[in-house]
């Protein structure tokens, strides 16, 4: 699928402070997620919990969606968010999922994070956007930062199943960002998450009586967690997400979520008393510093003055 859209005259203008604090919430909320995931994915099974995400989340963005204006999409469009629905939204979540069943947190960090270096490139390739020296820098040094966190954390074990799953999880949701990016030219961000979320809820419909069979056992803390992971991570964050992606490059905005498993670390510290190990928190610190490189900018050299005898005479 080649995805045309017009190739920028120059660089992108710095976020600004709307779009970082929208950034802000995306990563606070994606991180809290992970907890939230590790806490639950006892009482509910993968495809039962991508449901019912998916079903919360759809229900709260359409409640956000009344009154507001819609814009009816246009060909190639409905392609896009078959892609962004069905890709990120559906197959994404029920992997994730069902990949934290098989590995570690550390090892599941590692493969998942292979997101964003496919995000760059398809948005290389795709978008028009280039590949900035700066930007290619700064994934490497993240990447690095996540290697050392996984390598810190995970256990002995490796389970295949579970590294094909991260891999599938990881695709996913770079094609689907890829994806996203040419709507947000033309429809609202709102819309567009509303109906992919929507879109994925009805490719997740196969595990609807997994799912009533699992909250039927659930324990309460568990149902609670499943209503935050929708209304939380997945109708306000994939929001918040959509109104950063119109505003910066997608590559840029890909890097920024080597953000992610630095915040899940300091989050299970606070909230589930799990200590991390020394090597954890320096790769937190190089992701920090990755992100940071990433923002870079090539310095514009400025024209070189014609001397005035040097001119054509008119």
């Amino acid at each position: 699928m080649t995805i045309q859209v017009p190739l920028r005259a120059g660089p992108a203008a710095s976020p600004d402070g709307r779009t970082i604090a929208a950034l802000v919430v995306t990563l606070l909320a994606w991180a809290s997620a992970f907890v939230a995931i590790r806490g639950v994915g006892q009482d509910l099974s993968p495809g039962a919990l991508a449901l019912g995400r998916l079903l919360i989340g759809t229900a709260v963005l359409g409640l956000l969606m009344v009154g507001r204006g819609w814009v009816r999409p246009q060909g190639r469009e409905w392609g896009l968010l078959a892609v962004c629905g069905i890709g990120w939204f559906g197959v994404y979540n029920v992997a994730l999922n069902a990949a934290e069943q098989h590995l570690d947190a550390g090892t599941t960090a590692m493969l998942v994070n292979i997101g964003p270096i496919l995000i760059a490139v398809f948005a290389g390739l795709l978008l028009g956007e280039g590949f900035p020296r700066w930007l290619i820098a700064g994934i490497t040094v993240a990447f690095a930062g996540v290697v050392l966190i996984g390598v810190a954390t995970r256990s002995a074990e490796t389970d295949l199943v579970g590294v094909l799953l991260c891999v599938v999880a990881a695709v996913t949701y770079a094609a689907g960002v890829v994806a996203q990016k040419p709507l947000l030219r033309r429809l609202p961000g709102l819309q567009v998450t509303f109906m992919a979320c929507a879109t994925g809820a009805v490719c997740c419909l196969p595990w609807a009586g997994a799912l009533v069979d699992d909250l039927a056992a659930a324990p309460a803390g568990s149902v609670l967690g499943m209503v935050y992971l929708g209304a939380v991570p997945t109708a306000l964050a994939f929001s918040t997400w959509a109104y950063a992606l119109r505003r910066m490059d997608a590559g840029k905005l890909g890097v920024t979520t080597y953000l992610v498993p630095p915040l899940v670390i300091l989050l299970g510290w606070l909230l589930l008393d799990e200590v991390p190990p020394a090597l954890a928190l320096v790769g937190g610190a190089v992701c920090l510093a990755g992100v940071a490189l990433s923002r870079r900018r090539d310095r514009v050299r400025p024209p070189v003055p014609v001397p005035q005898e040097a001119r054509p005479m008119v």
